[in-house]
């Protein structure tokens, strides 16, 4: 029997912090892939001097866990992972030196202390903001009380394991015309709960279409605002990163 090997010189020291970062994806900076932003990530980390606590064995890797990311082309305001250290340094610090390693676009936003418990765990739903580019709010507000009147509204998306049919309708806790943009198209405001599959703008887009025949004649802007735990009037996301106090208030 062939002996097994170990890996050689000591392991790795212990993580003793672990940190949770929001960041954002702007700009063209929306158009990278999870893959491009941890290879960023990683170098950027390593500019920054941050003291990433790493995994044992043959091929040592920096404990890093990431969280719900958006779809490749989605702007996001509320992205989200965590890094574990070893060696304690101030959220702060992290944030400034981390944030100026990272290029334009790629923006660290907040980083905090863990809480107890899991990070995904806190991520229930998300609040998108859709700009329908050359739709004004009358055309597509037919459309949407339509849509928010059926039980289900089906699509169609390819995943890993081919093509799947789901519900877009039942996730959708709140969606309307929010505002017009400076050309005039409307603006709307959508509050998804996730699902697996997670329920994405398209494919919500594209029941409305394959329901009401709405069909923006260039692609929408898509911008994740925010998500966290769902609020109690199920109308919003709370910060996931702050404490369940800070999240329900004082009063409960």
């Amino acid at each position: 029997m062939a002996r097994q090997r170990t890996p050689e010189g000591p392991p790795p020291p212990p993580a003793v912090q672990k940190l949770r970062i929001r960041y954002a994806k702007r700009g063209r900076l929306r158009f990278s892939s999870t893959r491009d932003f941890s290879r960023a990530l990683e170098r950027a980390l390593r500019r920054a001097g941050v003291p990433m606590a790493f995994s044992a064995g043959f091929h040592p890797h920096p404990l890093i866990s990431y969280a719900n990311a958006a779809p490749t082309g989605t702007a996001s305001e509320a992205e989200y992972l965590e890094i574990r250290l070893a060696e304690r340094v101030a959220p702060e610090a992290v944030r400034d030196a981390l944030d100026e390693a990272l290029p334009d676009g790629l923006d660290v936003l907040e980083v905090r202390e863990a809480a107890p418990g899991a990070l995904a765990d806190r991520l229930e739903a998300s609040e998108w903001e859709v700009r329908l580019r050359g739709v004004r709010p009358p055309q597509v507000e037919p459309a949407l009380a339509a849509y928010l009147a059926l039980e289900r509204a089906e699509t169609t998306r390819v995943v890993k394991s081919g093509p799947r049919t789901f519900d877009t309708r039942e996730p959708v806790l709140d969606l309307r015309v929010a505002g017009v943009g400076e050309d005039g198209c409307a603006i709307l405001r959508m509050v998804v709960r996730h699902t697996t599959p997670s329920v994405r703008p398209d494919d919500i887009l594209t029941a409305l279409r394959a329901v009401t025949g709405l069909a923006p004649p260039v692609p929408p802007l898509v911008t994740r605002l925010a998500q966290g735990p769902l609020r109690p009037d199920r109308a919003g996301v709370a910060d996931p990163l702050a404490t369940d106090e800070e999240v329900v208030g004082p009063e409960g």
